[in-house]
Parts: structure tokens; C-alpha cells; sequence
């Protein structure tokens, strides 16, 4: 891998799309041993495909890493394109779960999408690549339901 083509410590423009921008790994300075890694992205947007109007969540990424770890600011301008990008919930939350295990082949992964409400109705959605490795601490995502004012 060469380290060169890394955004880190380098100034990025912040993309228009999520495809606009490439996600870089590095590599897992501990690959033998088996650990949980969090990303909690508490202000992601997108916008819906249908009205154009804007959609918040907040976004839990779980995954226990094999050889590769994704590289941060990466993975930050990779979740800003879709400030602009038309997609429902699912689809969002969905195809980031499915970019980051193609990239990093984790031992396991995990992704919460707790989406604010539009319409009266808060959608929450998961995605995972099947059970996590024995001997995983895997806390609770944190985020409780949606209560509104109760």
C-alpha cells in the first residue's frame, strides 16, 4: 500500500457525492489480536430522493478489524458526500455498511442508523455481516428508541 495517496494531514476538498471521494484504509497494527473499533457520526445528513428535502441521523459503526483499519478523515469526507446525495434511509445506512466491509474485509461489522424523524415517524436501521467473533466485547449501541417528548 502506498501511504502517499493518503488524505491525512493533507488538505481535501469536501466531495459532492459519496462516490466522489475514495475510502483509504491502513494497516491493523494489531491484526493479531481480536478488538472492537467505534465510529459514532451523531450529525450525518442526507437528502431524500423524492422531495429533496434534508434527512439527520446519527450513525453508530461498529467492526472488529482483520489486517485493515479505516483511515478517519477518510471516512469523514466519504460520509460528508452524501450531504448532497438523494437516497432513502436504508440506502444510506446500507451502502456505507457494504463500502466499509468491501474495504476492509472486518472479522465482523455492524451498522446502527438512527434516523430523526420526518413525518412523525423515526426509522432505525441495522445492518451487520453476521455474528461477531466469540470472545468480542460488543457494548449496546447507546441510542435509545425514539421517544419524542415522553
Amino acid at each position: 500500500m502506498d501511504p502517499t495517496h493518503l488524505k491525512l494531514g493533507k488538505p481535501a476538498e469536501i466531495p459532492d457525492r459519496p462516490d466522489a471521494t475514495v475510502l483509504d484504509r491502513v494497516p491493523n497494527p494489531h491484526a493479531d489480536t481480536l478488538y472492537l473499533t467505534r465510529f459514532a457520526v451523531p450529525e450525518f445528513t442526507s437528502l431524500c430522493p423524492v422531495t429533496g428535502q434534508p434527512d439527520f441521523a446519527h450513525l453508530v459503526i461498529d467492526y472488529v478489524p482483520a489486517e485493515w483499519l479505516v483511515e478517519s478523515k477518510s471516512l469523514k469526507l466519504y460520509l460528508f458526500g452524501f450531504r448532497n446525495h438523494g437516497a432513502f434511509h436504508e440506502g444510506c445506512t446500507v451502502e456505507i455498511g457494504k463500502a466499509l466491509r468491501d474495504l476492509l474485509q472486518p472479522h465482523w461489522l455492524r451498522i446502527g442508523g438512527y434516523w430523526y424523524p420526518r413525518g412523525g415517524i423515526p426509522i432505525d436501521v441495522f445492518w451487520q455481516t453476521g455474528e461477531p467473533p466469540t470472545g468480542v466485547w460488543v457494548p449496546d449501541q447507546g441510542m435509545p428508541g425514539y421517544r419524542g417528548r415522553g
